[in-house]
């Protein structure tokens, strides 16, 4: 390691300041970076000494979507393969996904990282460590078929409008990953719905089709997954969304190295489950309901994105809440709208993404709400305690 140190000092020399190369020295460091610890540090101000970086907490996001990327890749090509021939080997169906994923994971973060290097150069500041999650989170929520050159479109609206239009990494009001997802859902529709875009098609074969369950339900037809297939992953769906099993386990190391809000998954997941109960019981009220309504409640928070979005995405702690009542409302209404937008909007029965990004947007109001009210309690306590004394 000392042998790669020592050439990387030499090789930064003309990067330095004052040097001809001098305005490119936000990419060089950017290298150094992703290699060592930086080494610079804070002249003024208070400290607080911690071996948690951004750079670690952003690997730790990266090693809990893993086990979610690698089932993904496997059940890409399980769906294809299962649909055209009767046994399907697990290295055979992995190969086929990861043919089709890797190529999509190169291309974002070729371009992201591109326009990241080229915003530090323009601006002269240092590339932050934000996109190694971003540049995986945004293939890994798209279908398996999108093409590539919609994959780098929509990174290019995500980091330049959604994050460095902002301001860069740690001033976005909206999670960049989501607005990529949005951005390709409205303005290329037809690849981002229906039941050819969740099943890979090969040459030749065009008897491929998979649509996802509640892309069924919304269609008014039944399912024919089991409970556990739901759960497992084992359904057509996003790259990354299936498998209930992976995220959970993802979202346990984020609660144990304390990355991710257990309050923000906890309370998701709850209002979820909330809003879903609510509609299962309409039919004992006399109200008939449709498929999407009458699903078991606890079967919406296993199927679409709602576990991978909460998971991964309301947990984001740019554009989430910060306050810890706000965390349980802000994750609260993610779970509510979600399975609300989905039921009432048979157009579009995954309704997480709008739910966390409208969310997103009141996250400053909630915490806001809930810092007046405990400024106001104070005063009160204090109203009161001095009442108290003067009495004495």
């Amino acid at each position: 390691m000392e042998w790669i140190r020592q050439r990387l000092d030499k090789f930064k020399e003309p990067f330095q300041k004052g040097k001809k190369l001098e305005k490119y020295a936000p990419a060089i460091n950017a290298l150094d970076t992703f290699l060592y610890t930086p080494n610079h540090t804070t002249q003024k101000g208070a400290h607080i000494r911690d071996a948690v970086d951004l750079k670690r907490t952003m690997i730790t996001v990266v090693l809990a979507l893993i086990p979610a990327l690698i089932f993904g890749m496997w059940n890409g090509g399980y769906q294809y393969l299962s649909q055209i021939q009767t046994e399907v080997g697990f290295w055979e169906a992995f190969g086929h996904g990861a043919l089709k994923i890797v190529p999509m994971i190169v291309v974002s973060y070729g371009v992201g990282l591109g326009l990241e290097f080229l915003f530090a150069i323009i601006r002269g500041h240092e590339v932050n460590e934000g996109y190694l999650v971003t540049g995986l989170l945004i293939p890994m929520i798209m279908p398996i078929d999108i093409p590539l050159w919609m994959v780098a479109l929509s990174v290019v609206f995500a980091v330049v409008i959604g994050k460095e239009a902002f301001g860069g990494t740690g001033m976005n009001i909206l999670n960049p990953a989501l607005m990529a997802r949005a951005f390709a859902f409205f303005a290329y529709p037809t690849y981002m719905s229906g039941n050819k875009v969740w099943v890979s098609e090969a040459t030749g074969v065009d008897a491929v089709s998979g649509e996802t369950i509640l892309g069924t339900l919304a269609a008014g037809e039944n399912v024919d997954y089991s409970v556990l297939n739901m759960f497992s992953g084992v359904i057509p769906g996003s790259i990354a969304e299936t498998s209930t099993i992976c995220i959970l386990a993802g979202a346990l190391l984020l609660i144990l190295t304390k990355v991710g809000s257990w309050r923000i998954i906890l309370s998701g997941f709850l209002g979820a489950a909330v809003m879903a109960l609510i509609f299962n019981a309409l039919p004992s009220m006399g109200i008939e309901g449709n498929s999407l309504t009458n699903f078991p409640w606890y079967q919406h928070l296993i199927v679409g994105g709602l576990a991978f979005g909460v998971v991964f995405m309301a947990t984001d702690p740019v554009s989430g809440a910060q306050t810890v009542t706000g965390k349980w409302i802000y994750g609260f209404l993610i779970g509510l709208f979600a399975v609300m937008i989905r039921i009432f909007n048979p157009a579009y029965p995954e309704g997480i993404m709008l739910a966390i990004l409208l969310m997103n947007v009141f996250a400053p109001v909630i915490d806001h709400y809930v810092i007046q009210a405990n400024v106001k309690r104070r005063k009160k306590r204090l109203s009161g305690a001095t009442q108290i004394k003067t009495a004495v």
